[in-house]
């Protein structure tokens, strides 16, 4: 597998200045478009501290800078946020599920950054079992690049349905099979394959505190 290093690095917003850090670039990104969310964006709210959920910042290496960051709610402490606004087919509700938000990269920030969040958010839903990631996307722009990303339709083509969270705006739902990606990918000869699976990216840094978790617990474990 080919190694390649990022201009900047991906891991998980821990701690409240990472989490705040996060939060001023989603109000940077969506303020432009959504004028009227961008100071409640610039707050973390209840759902960035739920159990389950995880937010991801990418910092720009040189500075330290945040230059992008997505929000991973898993369904494991109920509802995912648009299942509130929609009922979902029944083969994505019955499946364990993540939803993906807050998706934002900072102007002038490497055009990698995007991707490499995508990147970020399927192998962490890889790592925790998720089967199905699902998101509202408004903009045909947006749209476009799920689809190439390999997302499809959740409810029928061209549906939009108004989500409560996202200050009621009509979105479409897609949904991305996690465990048939790689094959999915492999099979079409998708331009991304390489990056999505052949590279190894060491600047994503999903993981980096488990091993030492592990360690701290495996006394307690042998002692008990």
């Amino acid at each position: 597998m080919a190694s390649s290093e990022l201009s900047f690095t991906i891991g998980l917003a821990r701690g409240e200045t990472a989490l705040r850090a996060a939060c001023a670039v989603r109000a940077q990104g969506y303020g432009h478009h959504l004028p009227t969310l961008g100071p409640q964006l610039g707050e973390p709210d209840a759902l960035d501290r739920q159990r389950g959920t995880a937010v991801l910042l990418g910092r720009d290496k040189a500075g330290g800078a945040p230059v992008g960051t997505a929000r991973i709610q898993r369904a494991t402490h109920g509802l995912l946020q648009l299942e509130h606004s929609v009922i979902l087919p029944r083969d994505l509700a019955e499946q364990p599920r993540a939803e993906i938000t807050r998706l934002a990269v900072a102007p002038g920030a490497d055009p990698l950054t995007r991707l490499a969040l995508m990147k970020a958010g399927y192998l962490y839903c890889l790592a925790s079992q998720v089967r199905w990631m699902v998101i509202g996307a408004r903009s045909e722009a947006l749209i476009r690049i799920y689809r190439k990303l390999g997302f499809r339709d959740a409810l029928g083509p061209d549906d939009r349905v108004p989500l409560a969270h996202a200050g009621g705006l009509p979105h479409r739902i897609l949904a991305f099979d996690v465990t048939a990606a790689e094959r999915t990918w492999l099979a079409a000869r998708h331009g991304l394959y390489p990056f999505m699976i052949e590279t190894f990216h060491p600047d994503l840094q999903l993981f980096e505190h488990a091993e030492e978790e592990q360690a701290d617990a495996l006394p307690q474990r042998i002692a008990a």
